[in-house]
């Protein structure tokens, strides 16, 4: 029987097969070190994308807050501006009554009443004066209350002045009539 050694094909298959693998692994090695590479690049490729549309966004949410605080001044300023043009009207409104009650008020005055003095805050009319009697400012009273310009008189002081001519003085306060407005009169 002749003997054969099959010791070195074996080592030579073993150092083909330790080739093989060791280029299989090398390659497989450089197949993914491709593959992380260029998952790296479409990464960065889309980080970078999402960050210019993210300052495009940033732009244009600061160019809309501009607009927005610009429009609230606008706000303000329209606020501002219809309060005027109220205080206007409001006043438009009120100058007739001024001339009204001016030429109402010498009518109101019995004879043997004077006034000396006519303040006006708001709605309300302070008049001071003199009387000859208790019975002319009563009277002057009831025209007050009967006047379409001015209603619920009051009276504060009435005091004896001492002297026989001029009676009594007087504080008398009235609130002046809010009349509204009509179509016709505003034509």
């Amino acid at each position: 029987m002749t003997r054969i050694n099959l010791l070195p094909w074996r080592e030579m298959r073993r150092a083909e097969q330790r080739r093989q693998f060791t280029s299989t692994m090398l390659g497989a090695v450089v197949v993914m070190v491709g593959v992380i590479v260029l998952v790296h690049i479409n990464l960065s490729g889309q980080i970078g994308a999402q960050e210019s549309r993210n300052s495009y966004l940033d732009q244009q949410i600061a160019l809309v807050d501009k607009e927005i605080a610009e429009i609230k001044g606008l706000e303000q300023e329209k606020e501002k501006l219809l309060a005027r043009m109220n205080v206007i009207q409001e006043l438009q409104s009120r100058r007739p009554q001024i001339v009204r009650l001016f030429d109402d008020i010498p009518r109101l005055l019995p004879d043997g009443a004077y006034l000396s003095s006519i303040e006006q805050s708001g709605q309300q009319i302070l008049m001071q004066g003199l009387a000859q009697s208790n019975s002319r400012v009563s009277s002057l009273m009831r025209n007050v209350d009967s006047s379409d310009w001015l209603q619920i008189p009051k009276l504060d002081v009435i005091e004896n002045t001492g002297d026989k001519e001029s009676g009594r003085s007087f504080r008398l306060r009235a609130t002046q009539v809010q009349l509204v407005k009509t179509d016709e009169e505003d034509a």
